[in-house]
């Protein structure tokens, strides 16, 4: 579907005039007669190609289209352009690509990351090229990828913690999920976290599938966890590690809860442990099943299986000689984390009591005015992840932590484009993230083909930008660099019997990816 008509230059041209004197090609390949496009209307973008007698497509003047971010968003944005004949430049600020599929993933959880083989095939496209090591924001402005590019896609993610706002929530033995979940994952700026875990308690605020990884990773036996990619250090302070009970707390109840049925069933079945539930949470529970939509109806009925049956014999078995326990904790909110007399560390937390007004998952949790103290030396947040502006020429609201969007369209700034946590907020699982990107993809074609985004003018794209970093002293890392890395991580992960081990400062990364 073509707007204009176009005739094909000849085999021996693969060029596309987009300003001239004359309708006619004076090119040394030949003499061969062109429409000549309507002046001061943008192109379209199924104008730039051109199709021989052969059928083959000249895409020598694609559309080039940078995206911010090599996390999922990042690169399921990109595998979409590219299948559309778009050129497309990733910009990453670490020096390795796959964000949150490399640092967010549970280590014990390499299923998933699996999705990595697919992100590899796009970023080895003949149409995808990979900067890493490059801030933007910092090394280069977002107005300056704009004048290069035809359009730019933000899909850094959210990187931010969202923060209790209760006293004590600055004392040592607190921590973000994030964070947390950061350091044993080898996330850079994460290194030096080096939590205490000689204490016996650990609560984990929120009730999402984050909260679940962090209490599993707390629990698991180190035989386990010596078999993933877990970083080093985390996997021997684990070893030595006094945390023997872990409480997941949530705001509202049962039926309300984020995590799924697979994070569910594998603390339920995790080895050495046993559930530690309070039978009154689960009231009127059994009777809301017959309305909840199938998917929450499973998840609720291993809840209150776990909570309420009488274990069989074996399960019985396995849960007396369990070492550890995990249990979930609702209708509780944190008013304060309690220090120690010193007034220097962790001591517990206040938790306020609360009931559910409505019902369902819209349900709203209200204070009853009754607080409960729990005992404790470690208090992890798992209340979500928050986006942070990158650039002040780029539209940012603050209150919700997003960039205000339509479809991906960033609001008042024709040319940006977001996808990822930093169009919707940080929700769902990779393949939400998936569908979120392909629509970001999609209105950016649209908007190429409608002739929105102006497509006339040749974009320098990545040659004036590495020229820029180039000036500034910033050296990118090509994605065959970080090959060398993978294989450098591989190969020591080999030797300890992991699947690798990886590297985890910047400096140690660029040495590698330099070598």
């Amino acid at each position: 579907r073509t707007s204009r008509r176009w005739r094909a230059l000849g085999s021996r041209c693969a060029c596309l005039c987009w300003s001239w004197t004359t309708p006619t090609c004076t090119s040394a390949a030949g003499s061969t007669s062109v429409n000549r496009p309507t002046r001061g209307k943008p192109m379209s973008f199924s104008a730039l190609f051109s199709v021989d007698s052969a059928g083959a497509c000249f895409s020598s003047c694609s559309p080039k289209v940078c995206i911010v971010g090599s996390g999922p968003a990042g690169f399921y944005t990109a595998q979409h352009l590219i299948k559309q004949h778009v050129h497309v430049d990733i910009y990453e600020r670490l020096p390795v690509p796959f964000g949150l599929v490399r640092f967010g993933v549970a280590p014990d959880h390499p299923e998933v990351k699996n999705v990595i083989n697919t992100f590899t095939q796009t970023a080895k496209h003949s149409r995808c090229s990979f900067y890493g090591n490059v801030n933007v924001g910092k090394d280069v402005s977002v107005q300056e990828l704009q004048r290069a590019y035809h359009a730019v896609v933000l899909s850094y993610g959210a990187e931010g913690n969202r923060t209790m706002g209760v006293p004590g929530e600055g004392l040592a033995g607190v921590y973000s999920a994030k964070d947390f979940v950061g350091w044993y994952n080898g996330l850079p700026s994460c290194r030096q976290l080096s939590p205490d875990l000689s204490c016996e308690t650990a609560v984990i605020l929120g009730q999402g599938n984050v909260a679940l990884d962090v209490a599993r990773v707390l629990l698991s036996p180190v035989d386990m966890l010596k078999e993933t990619d877990i970083t080093q250090p985390a996997l021997e302070a684990l070893a030595h590690s006094q945390v023997r009970r872990v409480l997941i707390v949530g705001r509202r109840g049962p039926v309300q809860v984020a995590f799924t049925i697979k994070e569910l069933r594998e603390m339920v079945n995790l080895p050495g442990t046993r559930p530690d539930m309070v039978e009154a949470d689960f009231d009127g529970v059994t009777e809301a099943l017959k309305d909840l939509p199938r998917p929450r109806k499973r998840l609720t009925e291993l809840m209150l299986k776990t909570a309420l049956q009488t274990p069989g014999e074996t399960e019985q078995e396995r849960r007396d000689q369990a070492s550890r326990t995990w249990g979930l904790r609702f209708f509780r909110s944190p008013v304060e984390v309690l220090a120690d007399p010193e007034r220097h560390r962790t001591a517990g937390i206040r938790l306020a009591v609360t009931r559910l007004e409505g019902s369902g998952e819209a349900a709203r949790a209200v204070l009853t005015g009754d607080v409960e103290d729990v005992t404790c030396g470690l208090v992890i947040s798992s209340i979500g992840y928050k986006s942070l502006p990158i650039d002040q020429s780029v539209p940012f609201d603050s209150k919700s932590a997003i960039v205000p969007n339509t479809m991906g369209r960033i609001k008042q700034a024709p040319g940006l484009y977001c996808s990822g946590w930093l169009k919707t907020g940080p929700t769902g699982v990779i393949a939400t993230t998936m569908n979120n990107s392909f629509d970001t993809a999609r209105s950016l074609l649209d908007d190429m083909e409608s002739g929105v985004l102006d497509l006339s003018a040749a974009k320098s794209g990545s040659q004036v930008i590495t020229a820029l970093l180039e000036q500034r002293g910033v050296k990118p890392v090509s994605f065959s660099d970080w090959e060398k890395i993978d294989r450098v991580e591989m190969s020591r992960g080999e030797a300890s019997g992991k699947p690798r081990e990886k590297l985890l400062t910047v400096e140690e990364m660029l040495h590698v990816a330099r070598t």
